[in-house]
Protein backbone atom coordinates (compact mmCIF):
# COMPACT_ATOMS: atom_id res chain seq x y z
CA UNK A 1 0.00 0.00 0.00
CA UNK A 2 1.58 3.00 -1.17
CA UNK A 3 2.47 5.44 1.87
CA UNK A 4 2.30 8.62 -0.48
CA UNK A 5 -1.67 8.74 -0.27
CA UNK A 6 -2.60 11.89 0.54
CA UNK A 7 -5.03 12.31 3.96
CA UNK A 8 -6.68 15.68 4.23
CA UNK A 9 -7.32 16.25 7.67
CA UNK A 10 -11.03 17.45 8.62
CA UNK A 11 -11.16 20.44 10.79
CA UNK A 12 -8.01 21.12 11.41
CA UNK A 13 -8.61 23.82 13.41
CA UNK A 14 -10.47 21.61 15.93
CA UNK A 15 -8.40 21.84 19.28
CA UNK A 16 -7.55 18.65 21.42
CA UNK A 17 -4.94 20.46 24.14
CA UNK A 18 -7.32 23.24 25.41
CA UNK A 19 -4.83 24.33 27.71
CA UNK A 20 -1.76 24.69 25.01
CA UNK A 21 -4.03 25.56 21.82
CA UNK A 22 -2.49 21.97 19.71
CA UNK A 23 -5.27 21.59 17.18
CA UNK A 24 -5.75 18.10 15.03
CA UNK A 25 -3.49 20.02 12.24
CA UNK A 26 -0.63 19.51 14.81
CA UNK A 27 -1.47 15.72 15.78
CA UNK A 28 -1.16 15.10 12.29
CA UNK A 29 2.15 17.04 11.93
CA UNK A 30 4.10 15.61 14.50
CA UNK A 31 2.77 12.04 13.08
CA UNK A 32 3.75 12.69 9.94
CA UNK A 33 7.18 14.10 11.34
CA UNK A 34 8.00 10.71 13.32
CA UNK A 35 6.06 8.65 10.65
CA UNK A 36 9.54 7.27 9.52
CA UNK A 37 10.38 6.29 12.93
CA UNK A 38 7.44 5.29 13.91
CA UNK A 39 5.83 2.97 11.47
CA UNK A 40 8.45 0.37 11.62
CA UNK A 41 7.45 0.23 15.46
CA UNK A 42 3.65 -0.33 14.33
CA UNK A 43 3.63 -2.40 11.00
CA UNK A 44 2.11 -5.38 11.21
CA UNK A 45 0.66 -4.93 14.88
CA UNK A 46 -2.88 -4.67 15.89
CA UNK A 47 -3.39 -1.77 17.56
CA UNK A 48 -6.02 0.05 19.77
CA UNK A 49 -6.46 3.78 19.55
CA UNK A 50 -7.78 6.08 22.26
CA UNK A 51 -9.57 8.91 20.33
CA UNK A 52 -10.71 12.29 21.92
CA UNK A 53 -13.17 13.57 19.42
CA UNK A 54 -13.82 16.13 22.61
CA UNK A 55 -10.15 16.73 22.95
CA UNK A 56 -8.26 15.82 26.37
CA UNK A 57 -11.03 17.40 28.13
CA UNK A 58 -13.79 14.94 26.95
CA UNK A 59 -14.64 11.71 27.37
CA UNK A 60 -12.12 9.11 25.87
CA UNK A 61 -13.07 6.49 23.52
CA UNK A 62 -10.84 3.28 23.81
CA UNK A 63 -11.45 1.99 20.86
CA UNK A 64 -10.44 -1.98 19.62
CA UNK A 65 -12.55 -2.02 16.68
CA UNK A 66 -12.38 -0.36 13.30
CA UNK A 67 -15.28 1.44 12.46
CA UNK A 68 -17.50 0.17 9.00
CA UNK A 69 -16.33 3.90 7.87
CA UNK A 70 -13.05 3.49 7.71
CA UNK A 71 -11.73 3.56 3.96
CA UNK A 72 -10.72 -0.06 2.55
CA UNK A 73 -6.90 0.91 1.97
CA UNK A 74 -6.86 1.00 5.92
CA UNK A 75 -5.71 -2.44 6.67
CA UNK A 76 -7.64 -4.45 9.63
CA UNK A 77 -6.71 -8.06 11.15
CA UNK A 78 -9.81 -10.21 12.62
CA UNK A 79 -8.57 -11.56 15.71
CA UNK A 80 -10.51 -14.38 18.26
CA UNK A 81 -11.19 -13.20 21.89
CA UNK A 82 -13.15 -14.43 24.56
CA UNK A 83 -16.61 -14.76 23.24
CA UNK A 84 -16.45 -13.67 20.23
CA UNK A 85 -13.42 -11.54 17.59
CA UNK A 86 -12.42 -8.10 17.37
CA UNK A 87 -11.16 -6.62 13.62
CA UNK A 88 -8.66 -4.43 14.29
CA UNK A 89 -6.80 -1.31 12.75
CA UNK A 90 -3.09 -2.42 11.74
CA UNK A 91 -1.40 0.70 11.03
CA UNK A 92 1.31 -0.10 8.10
CA UNK A 93 2.15 3.15 7.15
CA UNK A 94 1.82 6.87 7.22
CA UNK A 95 -1.16 7.03 5.53
CA UNK A 96 -3.16 5.20 8.16
CA UNK A 97 -0.62 6.76 11.03
CA UNK A 98 -2.44 10.49 9.47
CA UNK A 99 -5.98 9.06 9.46
CA UNK A 100 -6.13 8.04 12.78
CA UNK A 101 -5.07 11.38 13.47
CA UNK A 102 -7.64 12.76 11.88
CA UNK A 103 -10.37 10.38 13.96
CA UNK A 104 -8.77 12.24 17.06
CA UNK A 105 -6.61 9.36 18.04
CA UNK A 106 -4.51 10.87 19.95
CA UNK A 107 -2.48 7.71 21.28
CA UNK A 108 -1.90 4.63 19.15
CA UNK A 109 -1.30 1.32 21.76
CA UNK A 110 0.36 -1.27 19.82
CA UNK A 111 0.29 -5.13 20.40
CA UNK A 112 3.32 -6.51 21.42
CA UNK A 113 2.72 -9.95 18.93
CA UNK A 114 1.84 -9.27 15.24
CA UNK A 115 -1.52 -10.22 13.19
CA UNK A 116 -0.52 -13.50 11.82
CA UNK A 117 0.81 -14.99 14.95
CA UNK A 118 -1.14 -13.31 17.13
CA UNK A 119 -0.71 -15.41 20.49
CA UNK A 120 3.50 -15.35 19.79
CA UNK A 121 4.90 -11.76 21.09
CA UNK A 122 8.29 -10.31 19.44
CA UNK A 123 8.63 -8.09 22.20
CA UNK A 124 8.84 -8.57 25.90
CA UNK A 125 7.97 -5.30 27.98
CA UNK A 126 8.88 -4.44 31.48
CA UNK A 127 6.65 -1.54 32.49
CA UNK A 128 8.03 0.82 35.09
CA UNK A 129 6.37 3.55 37.30
CA UNK A 130 7.64 5.79 40.07
CA UNK A 131 6.52 3.87 43.61
CA UNK A 132 6.05 7.52 44.94
CA UNK A 133 4.93 11.08 43.36
CA UNK A 134 8.48 12.63 41.36
CA UNK A 135 10.19 9.52 42.61
CA UNK A 136 11.90 8.80 39.08
CA UNK A 137 15.49 8.02 40.33
CA UNK A 138 13.81 4.96 41.25
CA UNK A 139 12.36 4.07 38.03
CA UNK A 140 16.27 4.97 36.40
CA UNK A 141 18.06 2.72 38.66
CA UNK A 142 15.43 -0.17 38.63
CA UNK A 143 15.52 -0.19 34.80
CA UNK A 144 19.31 -0.11 35.26
CA UNK A 145 18.90 -3.36 37.25
CA UNK A 146 16.48 -5.22 34.90
CA UNK A 147 18.75 -4.28 32.00
CA UNK A 148 22.12 -6.17 33.54
CA UNK A 149 19.68 -9.30 34.41
CA UNK A 150 18.50 -9.23 30.99
CA UNK A 151 21.60 -8.44 29.80
CA UNK A 152 23.33 -11.25 31.78
CA UNK A 153 21.14 -13.85 29.90
CA UNK A 154 21.83 -12.54 26.49
CA UNK A 155 18.58 -10.19 25.70
CA UNK A 156 19.38 -7.39 24.16
CA UNK A 157 16.96 -4.15 25.71
CA UNK A 158 15.70 -1.06 24.33
CA UNK A 159 14.20 1.80 26.66
CA UNK A 160 11.50 4.41 26.30
CA UNK A 161 10.36 7.11 28.15
CA UNK A 162 6.01 6.55 28.11
CA UNK A 163 4.93 9.80 28.08
CA UNK A 164 3.35 8.99 31.19
CA UNK A 165 4.68 8.08 34.64
CA UNK A 166 7.52 5.83 34.19
CA UNK A 167 9.82 4.03 31.69
CA UNK A 168 9.49 0.68 29.26
CA UNK A 169 11.89 -1.93 28.97
CA UNK A 170 11.54 -3.98 26.29
CA UNK A 171 13.88 -6.84 24.86
CA UNK A 172 13.12 -8.91 21.63
CA UNK A 173 12.19 -12.34 20.81
CA UNK A 174 11.72 -15.13 17.77
CA UNK A 175 8.34 -15.48 18.06
CA UNK A 176 8.49 -18.98 19.24
CA UNK A 177 7.21 -18.61 22.96
CA UNK A 178 3.11 -18.16 23.51
CA UNK A 179 2.00 -15.28 25.90
CA UNK A 180 1.79 -17.61 28.97
CA UNK A 181 5.67 -18.57 28.55
CA UNK A 182 6.95 -15.51 28.21
CA UNK A 183 4.46 -13.79 30.82
CA UNK A 184 5.80 -16.80 32.96
CA UNK A 185 9.89 -15.95 31.69
CA UNK A 186 8.97 -12.27 32.61
CA UNK A 187 7.74 -13.11 36.53
CA UNK A 188 10.73 -15.28 36.77
CA UNK A 189 12.96 -12.14 36.04
CA UNK A 190 11.25 -9.66 38.05
CA UNK A 191 11.44 -12.16 41.16
CA UNK A 192 14.80 -12.45 40.96
CA UNK A 193 15.26 -8.81 40.75
CA UNK A 194 12.34 -8.72 43.79
CA UNK A 195 15.08 -11.58 45.52
CA UNK A 196 18.36 -9.59 45.26
CA UNK A 197 16.43 -6.03 45.79
CA UNK A 198 13.71 -6.46 48.73
CA UNK A 199 14.31 -3.40 49.48
CA UNK A 200 13.68 -1.82 46.40
CA UNK A 201 11.89 -3.70 44.50
CA UNK A 202 8.71 -5.93 44.64
CA UNK A 203 6.56 -8.27 42.66
CA UNK A 204 3.24 -7.00 45.22
CA UNK A 205 0.32 -6.25 42.28
CA UNK A 206 -1.56 -5.07 45.51
CA UNK A 207 -0.30 -0.85 46.19
CA UNK A 208 -1.06 -1.79 50.03
CA UNK A 209 2.03 -4.97 50.07
CA UNK A 210 4.75 -2.63 48.33
CA UNK A 211 5.58 -0.59 51.09
CA UNK A 212 6.74 2.25 48.96
CA UNK A 213 9.03 -0.49 46.78
CA UNK A 214 8.50 -0.18 43.08
CA UNK A 215 6.46 -3.11 41.19
CA UNK A 216 8.18 -4.62 38.66
CA UNK A 217 5.27 -4.68 36.22
CA UNK A 218 4.86 -7.44 33.63
CA UNK A 219 1.02 -7.98 33.49
CA UNK A 220 1.41 -6.52 29.53
CA UNK A 221 2.74 -9.33 28.40
CA UNK A 222 -0.59 -11.21 27.64
CA UNK A 223 -2.48 -11.53 25.03
CA UNK A 224 -4.37 -8.73 23.74
CA UNK A 225 -2.75 -6.57 25.84
CA UNK A 226 -1.00 -3.34 24.33
CA UNK A 227 2.13 -0.92 25.07
CA UNK A 228 1.91 2.96 23.90
CA UNK A 229 3.75 2.69 20.55
CA UNK A 230 7.43 4.69 20.62
CA UNK A 231 6.47 8.31 19.29
CA UNK A 232 2.75 8.08 20.26
CA UNK A 233 1.16 11.56 22.05
CA UNK A 234 -0.45 11.05 25.48
CA UNK A 235 -3.39 12.60 26.30
CA UNK A 236 -2.41 15.00 28.84
CA UNK A 237 -1.65 18.55 28.87
CA UNK A 238 1.68 19.45 26.99
CA UNK A 239 0.74 16.83 25.00
CA UNK A 240 4.16 14.60 26.10
CA UNK A 241 5.66 11.95 23.66
CA UNK A 242 6.28 8.50 24.48
CA UNK A 243 10.37 8.71 23.19
CA UNK A 244 12.96 5.80 22.50
CA UNK A 245 15.69 6.62 24.79
CA UNK A 246 19.82 5.56 24.56
CA UNK A 247 20.86 3.30 28.05
CA UNK A 248 23.38 5.99 28.59
CA UNK A 249 20.52 8.54 28.86
CA UNK A 250 19.77 6.26 32.61
CA UNK A 251 22.74 8.38 34.21
CA UNK A 252 20.62 11.44 33.23
CA UNK A 253 19.24 12.88 36.67
CA UNK A 254 17.43 15.48 34.19
CA UNK A 255 15.62 12.59 32.58
CA UNK A 256 11.54 12.57 32.60
CA UNK A 257 9.38 10.61 31.48
CA UNK A 258 7.31 13.31 30.17
CA UNK A 259 10.31 15.38 29.41
CA UNK A 260 9.79 15.62 25.33
CA UNK A 261 6.74 17.19 24.06
CA UNK A 262 5.02 17.53 20.66
CA UNK A 263 6.25 20.70 20.39
CA UNK A 264 9.86 19.75 21.19
CA UNK A 265 10.08 16.22 20.22
CA UNK A 266 11.49 17.66 16.89
CA UNK A 267 15.34 17.57 18.25
CA UNK A 268 14.95 13.67 18.97
CA UNK A 269 14.09 12.99 15.28
CA UNK A 270 17.52 13.81 13.80
CA UNK A 271 19.36 10.56 15.51
CA UNK A 272 17.17 7.34 16.08
CA UNK A 273 18.51 5.97 19.73
CA UNK A 274 17.66 2.60 18.79
CA UNK A 275 19.19 2.23 15.30
CA UNK A 276 22.86 0.96 17.05
CA UNK A 277 20.74 -1.46 19.22
CA UNK A 278 21.05 -5.33 17.83
CA UNK A 279 17.63 -5.95 18.21
CA UNK A 280 16.98 -9.90 16.54
CA UNK A 281 14.40 -12.13 18.16
CA UNK A 282 15.78 -13.96 20.81
CA UNK A 283 15.11 -17.87 22.15
CA UNK A 284 13.25 -17.30 25.42
CA UNK A 285 14.03 -20.70 26.23
CA UNK A 286 17.68 -20.30 25.91
CA UNK A 287 17.48 -16.85 27.82
CA UNK A 288 15.00 -18.90 31.14
CA UNK A 289 17.72 -21.69 30.79
CA UNK A 290 20.24 -18.56 31.73
CA UNK A 291 18.42 -17.08 34.24
CA UNK A 292 18.49 -20.65 36.04
CA UNK A 293 22.16 -20.09 36.10
CA UNK A 294 23.04 -16.74 36.88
Amino acid sequence: MSTKRNVEIQRPEKVLFPDDGITKADLADHYRAVAPLMVPQLRGRPIMMERHPDGIGGKPLMQKNAPDYFPDWVRRATLPKEGGKVTHVVCDNQATLLYLADQACITPHRWLSHADRPDHPDVLVFDLDPPGEGDFETVRWAARRVCELLDAVRLPTRLMTTGSRGLHVLTPLDRQSDFDAVRAFARDVAEELERRHPERLTTAARKADRGGRLYLDTQRNAYAQTAVSPYAVRARPGAPVAVPIAHAELDDPELRPDGWTLRTVGERLESDPWSGTPFRGRSLRAAAARLGRV
